[in-house]
Parts: C-alpha cells; sequence; structure tokens
C-alpha cells in the first residue's frame, strides 16, 4: 500500500477527530487575531489556519463532500497569500 493511501486510510478511520482538530484550529487562529488585533503573530496564525484549511479540505474530499472541499481549498489559496504577505511584512 502507498503511503498516500496509507494517510488516506488513517485519517477515514479518525475523520471526526481530524475534523474537530482542524475546526478548532480555526476557532484558535480567528480567536488569536480577534482578542490580539494589530499585535497578533500574522505569519504564525496564517500558517495555522493553512494547515487546518489542508485538514478540513483533505476530510471534504474524502467524503466527497465538495462544497466543503472548494471553501476549503479556497482558504489553502487565502492562506497561502496571508503567509507570503505576512512573511513580506515581518521582513521590512
Amino acid at each position: 500500500m502507498s503511503p498516500l493511501r496509507r494517510l488516506n486510510a488513517l485519517v477515514e478511520r479518525n475523520i471526526r477527530a481530524v475534523e474537530m482538530t482542524g475546526v478548532l484550529m480555526r476557532i484558535f487562529s480567528f480567536s488569536l487575531v480577534s482578542w490580539l488585533g494589530p499585535e497578533s503573530p500574522f505569519l504564525f496564525v496564517w500558517a495555522f489556519n493553512t494547515v487546518d484549511a489542508v485538514l478540513l479540505s483533505w476530510c471534504a474530499i474524502l467524503k466527497k463532500d465538495w462544497a466543503y472541499t472548494l471553501l476549503n481549498v479556497f482558504w489553502i489559496g487565502v492562506g497561502v497569500v496571508g503567509v507570503l504577505r505576512a512573511a513580506e511584512v515581518g521582513s521590512h
């Protein structure tokens, strides 16, 4: 069995836990921004948010839930842009 198939099987066996982890990560990252405002560690927040989008996209793809796949793949794109912009701001 290929490594990707093994990972997919692992995620499928634990899909509820993986989804809940992704949701809690998303709540944490947006709560951090809400609480800290401009003092937020934006690079961390965007990176963390992108990882949760990958987890949630993976689950949605395995469940063949195309609406949530589209939504979370969109968030991956937003997250990548956010990481790039936060890294750019941090380098000045």
